[in-house]
């Protein structure tokens, strides 16, 4: 079904929850948020669907992408142990985290809009506007979610020092 193999269903459905999640943590804790459950189920998801791209890619950016996605996601997971850095950790770990979940809706878009509807997708060509236009669309989105990320750690690291 859609051209996918078993490995490719692994990559698929391992990847997969970290969506939901993600969504989850951006409308409850407006960012990514690393140390709780769903956090670490994100990792977790995250980990296994940016590993088995080296199994599933037929492309090379796809290989780019999977090596950006882990050194953020482990840069993201791992910066708040960097005490050297202090408080420009959790704008650090906010960027990181966001920029896999970017990562991660790239190809998501793009193989289902070059796979769905099964036999007549709705791109065929990588070109096509319907897919540039989506992407764009995901770049927007990020870039006015990491603003507004950073407006709400800045406010609430202003409150925090203030109070």
């Amino acid at each position: 079904m859609f051209g996918i193999s078993p490995l490719g269903w692994l990559h698929t459905l391992g990847s997969l929850p970290a969506i939901p999640l993600a969504l989850y943590m951006f409308v409850r804790y407006g960012r990514i948020t690393p140390r709780n459950g769903a956090g670490i189920a994100y990792f977790i998801s995250m980990f296994i669907g940016a590993t088995t791209v080296f199994l599933v890619a037929h492309q090379p950016v796809s290989y780019g992408i999977a090596l950006a996605t882990l050194l953020f996601l482990l840069t993201g997971y791992g910066i708040a142990r960097v005490t050297s850095i202090g408080k420009a950790a959790i704008y650090i770990e906010t960027i990181c985290l966001s920029l896999t979940a970017f990562l991660l809706m790239v190809p998501t878009v793009s193989e289902t809009l070059r796979r769905v509807p099964d036999g007549h997708p709705f791109v065929t060509d990588p070109q096509s506007p319907i897919l540039l236009g989506a992407l764009g669309g995901i770049f927007v989105i990020l870039i006015v979610g990491v603003t507004a990320q950073i407006i709400s750690l800045r406010k609430k690291d202003k409150a925090a020092t203030a109070g």
